[in-house]
Order: structure tokens, then sequence, then C-alpha cells
């Protein structure tokens, strides 16, 4: 028999009268921060190429990222003191607006290149990535700039999320790589994110900005102070960068960034931003306005004292589950990870609340549980299949050993069927897809004298990336002739699942409004150009009448904008 606890509804009723009471007692309390305001942009006529500033969005979802150079008032020198150079005179409190907080602490020298001044005229004429950009920048980009400045880093570092991400914790690149600092798995490993199947440190907001910015500092200090070098071995891995080094060493060449011969991703990315800071330095210059984000944290860390049910979590704590998943992207599934971290972001306004309910829940009201009594011929398949669970949750939530149930037995089950926001299952899946090993099987190839990773990747129409993660491998590393690499054989499943669990949208059912012409740069694909409009790629190709799915640099493509 089913027996539904419903101890939960009578204590949220009780403590929502005492939350009344803690609120009435705190009348003259300052009043609770005001929504921070949308981006705004506007267009202008074009912008002068001399003028700079940044602030518009092309995320392309590839790897990690590391930094630029530094400012002309903060210049390292290259062969002496390595370490983070203190950006002196900033208040931070003096700032009402993040944005000037940021231009103050900006400590990298400006630079005048054609590439930069490509980026420039790209990311002017686009001004609805700006505003996607820092619309989902409104939630994160407070603690990123704060954990910056402790760490005395230059604060353009804040905008490299939104190049690798355009800010969306629920980015994810071709090549696997995941969240707002986009690191692939093994980078996650090597500085301590846990991936496991409650949880992906990927995209938890402030595990993963630690792992970034403890990555670009490790980057700043190998490549000896110089943060342009730095920023394009966090795109294509240190290897690389040092191999191009050395190539250049031994031609009597000049070894700075825009002398080296690297990936044509890595050559475009440093630029992208460097003009990225000119437009939010100075963004009237481009033709290009937008509000600014309240200098204040906008969301605070809660202890949960333990694993909760993230719906049962909204509820106490007054929010929509989107809310508690939009911030707290790292939990794929319907509760947190047992064995942590036990802690949730809330919007500062709601964390008292939560506080206080959550200290009134018992254990089953925690978990959004009921109890169910095994009966003859159960199985724990079949009762997880009953209640729209999985196994393994039935045995995390009993501390249940592998084996089979016991008559009579009382189980803690789910007690509704978890419905989850369409990026979280999307999320889900991906993580399920890896340990059922659905991807293709791999076929072998034997490396030749003078191959290399990127030649190889090239002649199987290849990801360079994918081939070095399928191998264990970074993209720097050397082959040897005779060495046997791991191809997949084909298209991965990764593919079917995109299309089941489409990118996230502002709501499930999308409504396709305004249309924009998008002009093709060099390097672009349909799977990149679909997640910086947050499209599908079956979209892009239907709205266009493509017959298959190559495209050319200055093609252009009809996007139909998601109505908001």
């Amino acid at each position: 028999m089913v027996t539904v606890n419903g101890a939960l509804r009578a204590v949220l009723t009780a403590c929502l009268l005492g939350a009344l009471g803690v609120l009435a007692g705190c009348a003259h309390a300052p009043p609770a921060p005001a929504p921070s305001p949308r981006v705004t942009v506007s267009v202008s006529p074009p912008p002068t190429p001399e003028s700079s500033s940044s602030t518009a969005a092309s995320p392309e979802l590839a790897a990690e990222t590391p930094q630029a150079s530094a400012e002309a008032s903060l210049e390292p020198s290259p062969d002496t003191d390595v370490d983070p150079e203190p950006i002196t005179g900033i208040d931070a409190s003096a700032y009402a607006d993040l944005f000037d907080r940021m231009r103050a602490g900006f400590a990298l020298d400006e630079v005048d290149r054609p590439a930069v001044t490509e980026q420039l005229t790209w990311f002017a004429e686009n001004p609805d990535f700006v505003q996607r950009s820092f619309e989902h920048a409104e939630l994160y980009l407070y603690h990123i700039v704060t954990e910056l400045d402790a760490r005395h880093m230059p604060l353009e570092l804040a905008l490299l999320p939104v190049i690798e991400s355009a800010y969306q914790p629920y980015a994810l690149s071709r090549t696997h790589a995941l969240g707002l600092w986009q690191f692939m798995a093994g980078t996650a490993n090597r500085f301590g994110l846990k991936q496991n199947w409650w949880y992906d440190g990927r995209r938890d907001v402030i595990e993963s900005t630690r792992a970034a910015l403890d990555y670009l500092q490790s980057l700043h200090q190998e490549f000896k102070g110089d943060w342009l070098l730095a920023i394009a071995a966090y795109d294509c891995g240190e290897m690389t960068v040092e191999r191009a080094i050395q190539a250049n060493q031994a031609r009597g060449l000049p070894t700075d960034f825009w002398d080296l011969r690297l990936p044509a991703e890595t050559r475009a990315y440093v630029p992208k931003f460097l003009a990225m800071k000119r437009l939010v330095k100075n963004p009237d210059a481009y033709g290009l306005s937008f509000s600014g984000i309240p200098n204040r944290p906008y969301f605070a860390r809660v202890e949960t004292g333990g694993q909760i049910d993230l719906r049962v979590a909204a509820e106490i704590a007054g929010l929509s589950p989107e809310v508690i998943y939009e911030l707290n992207p790292a939990f794929h599934r319907w509760a947190t990870d047992p064995s942590g971290p036990p802690y949730l972001l809330l919007p500062t306004e709601a964390a008292a609340v939560f506080r206080a309910n959550l200290a009134q829940l018992n254990p089953d009201e925690r978990m959004g549980v009921q109890h169910y009594t095994v009966h003859r011929g159960d199985s724990m398949t079949r009762i997880a299949s009953r209640f729209g669970t999985r196994p393994e949750v039935i045995r995390e939530l009993n501390d249940l050993p592998s084996g089979a149930v016991v008559v009579g037995a009382d189980l803690r089950v789910p007690s509704h069927v978890r419905e989850l926001p369409p990026q979280v299952l999307r999320a889900a899946a991906l993580v399920d897809a890896r340990e059922r090993q659905i991807l293709r099987p791999r076929v072998r190839v034997v490396v030749h004298r003078g191959d290399s990773l990127w030649a190889i990747a090239r002649r199987h129409g290849m990801d360079p990336r994918t081939l070095a993660t399928i191998n264990g491998m970074q993209l720097g590393d050397p082959l040897r002739a005779g060495q046997q690499l791991r191809l997949a054989s084909g298209p991965t499943r990764l593919a079917s699942l995109e299309a089941d669990y489409p990118p996230p949208t502002p709501t499930h059912h999308r409504h396709h409004g305004r249309r924009v012409t998008y002009v093709v740069r060099s390097g672009d694909t349909l799977y990149r150009i679909s997640r910086l409009f947050q499209v599908t790629v079956s979209e892009i190709v239907r709205w266009n009448g493509l017959a298959h799915q190559s495209i050319l640099p200055g093609q252009h493509l009809l996007i139909r904008l998601a109505s908001r």
C-alpha cells in the first residue's frame, strides 16, 4: 500500500505564518533590492575603428579560455615577477554600477590590430548578442568580478564567459565542453570539478569560477606574465602554445601571441576577447548603449545540511523550480547530490525565508518522498518504473546495497513524478547516454610519420578536440609513428539527444518572433550558430531551405528569434 506523507502541506502553512511574523519584525529593514534592469541595446551609425570598448556576445562553445595582456598602468615584466600584480586604488563599494567597477579594474594593454577591429565591427553590427549575453550575466557577473578582485586579477577576465558561453550555464559545445567557462571533462578533473550522476561541477557557478581562475593564474605564471598567451592556452591547451613558441624560437622569430602559428579558432578567440573589452569600456563609441547591473550580490550561498528535493527547496523559498535550477545548474536531477556540495544559491531576498522553513522539515519532507511496502513479485526496476524514477534513486533514498528487495520492506520512494525544466532534462540525458555507452563503436587508425592530431582529425572529418578527448590527450601532445588512435565511426547519439532535448528557451513551446539576418563568419558551423541564437540546427536548415549543412563565409542566413 502507498501512504502519502501529508505533513509537508501543514508545515509549509505554519512556516508561511511564521515567515510573515519575521517580515513584520523587519519592517524597518532596507527594502529588498529591485530586480536588476535588463540590458537594452540601441544601434547607432557604424563605429569608428579608433575608439574602443566591449559588450557583445559571440559564444563559441569550445573548451577553455585564458585572458589577455596587461594594461599600461599594470605592465608586468615578462621575465621578472609573474605573480598577479595587485590592482590598486579601486574601492569596489564606491561604484553603484558593476560595469563601472569592472572598467576601473581593467588592466590589459589596448591592442590596435585588424583582427580586433574585425571583431569590434561584428559585435557592433550584432547588438542582439550583447543583449542576450548580459541578460544572462546579471545573475553571475557580480560573483565573478568579486572573485577576480579578491585575487588581484584583471577584471576584464569576467568577460571571458561572454566569448565562451554567452553566460549560459547550460551551454554545451560539440566537443562536450560545459558551463559558463566551457570546461572539458579532463581539464575539469584536473582542477577538482566533480562529475557524477547527480552533479556536474562544470556547471556549478561557484566551483567552475574557482577552477577557471585557478587555471588562468597557472597559465599566467607558466607564460611568464603574458596574459595573451595565457588566454590562447586556455582556448587550445598549454602544449599547443608551447610548441608554437618553440617553433618560432627555432626560426629566430618573435614569440608573442600575434606571431605564433596557432589554430584558426584560437587566432580569432583572443581578438574577440579584446574587442569585447573595448566595447564594455566605451560602448557609445561603437553605437551601443546598455543599462547597468547593480554592484551588489544577486545570490546568497545557503547551507542545506544534506540532500534536498529541488522542487521542495523552491517551494519553501517562494521561488519557481526554474529559478532554482538557473542558479544551481550543476544539479541535473530532481534533488541535490547526497555527497555534496551541501548548499544552494538563492536570490538574496529569498535566503532568510528558506533557512527558516528548512529548519521545520523532517527528512521525508526534505526529500519529497512517500512510503511503499514491497509486494510479492516486485523488483527494484518495477518499483522504480511505477514511481517514474530509477532503481539507483530508490537505493540512494533507502541506503540499500545492490540485490533483490525483500517482500514486506518499507521503502522511501518519490512522492511524485519529477518534471524537470527542458535544459535540465537535456543535461541528465547526456549523462545517461554516457552511462549506457550509447556512443557508436569506435575504430582505430594508425599514426604515420609526420601526422598530428589536427591532420588526422581533418582527414576523418572530426573536431581535433574530440579526437584528443577520445584518446585522453591534449591538442599539443606529440604522436609517434605506429601509434594507434581511436576514432568515432560516425555521428554520435549526441545529435539525436539534442533533437530530443532542444536548447533552453524562455518557454518550452517556442514562439518565433523577430527575424534577423546572420552573416556567416569564417569558422562558423550550423551547430555553433544554433547555440548563439538558442535555436536548433534543423530549424536553421528549414528556414533557409538548405539541402545540406555546409555553409560558407559571407553567406546570409535567416534566423527567427524566439519571442520573450
